[in-house]
């Protein structure tokens, strides 16, 4: 799987940690930047690189993992997910089938922050289950904004 990382000023050491593991998850890890003191930057680029496909999956990093989820989700074809325990991040993808997640940095620690990638990274969406109908709105509903409805 192709996985985008990118993060704020206040992330750089955990995302440092990460990309090894990832990597030794059998991932290729593209890391989009830190050096953006404006965390929104470094959000909307790599959520418009997800959206277009450029990577299967993305993650973002700031202090409390709000800012860049808040700002990720502002991209249309972005569906960004804040996860702080195992079963968000198996929620965001079998429920919800999020692209990125989004971690805390100031919230969370490397070991958790690591259990938490690995199952993120490790599901798929069934698109027969039963929130396909809901994400088909979602969808449906990013389509309209894109077209100015």
């Amino acid at each position: 799987m192709r996985v985008a990382i990118g993060c704020d000023p206040n992330a750089q050491a955990l995302k440092a940690q990460l990309i090894p593991f990832i990597e030794g998850l059998g991932h290729e890890v593209y890391d989009l930047g830190s050096d953006d003191p404006i965390y929104a930057n470094v959000a909307i680029n790599l959520g418009e690189a997800v959206a277009r496909k450029e990577y299967d999956r993305g993650i973002l990093i700031c202090g409390t993992g709000i800012g860049v989820c808040i700002t990720a989700n502002k991209v249309p074809g972005v569906y960004a997910a804040l996860v702080t325990d195992i079963y968000q991040a198996q929620r965001a993808v079998l429920s919800n089938n999020a692209n990125i997640i989004t971690l805390g940095a100031q919230i969370i620690g490397i070991e958790l922050a690591k259990c938490l990638v690995k199952e993120y990274l490790s599901l798929t969406f069934d698109p027969n289950s039963r929130s396909a109908e809901k994400l088909a709105r979602l969808m449906e509903y990013d389509k309209e904004k894109v077209n100015g409805r």
